[in-house]
């Protein structure tokens, strides 16, 4: 798909592809006769890879259900 194409998928804009694409930290893409486009399964792996980083969807990172910490003993 093309940029304009992958950016109505993400729901974002093309400045932001544009903007993901520049610091190296969106979905890969490839350059094809001077255009980008992106393949549909990068775009998906892209947003499984997001939603495993996010403590809402990963209950193993949420901090509210984690054990609390012990406590330290105060200096006297």
């Amino acid at each position: 798909m093309t940029l304009a194409e992958a950016a109505v998928y993400l729901r974002r804009t093309p400045k932001a592809m544009y903007n993901l694409r520049g610091r190296r930290s969106g979905p890969p893409s490839f350059r094809l006769a001077g255009r980008v486009y992106y393949r549909r399964t990068a775009l998906d792996a892209w947003l499984a890879k997001g939603e495993a980083h996010d403590s809402r969807s990963n209950l193993k990172l949420d901090p509210t259900r984690q054990p609390p910490e012990p406590r330290r003993p105060q200096p006297r």
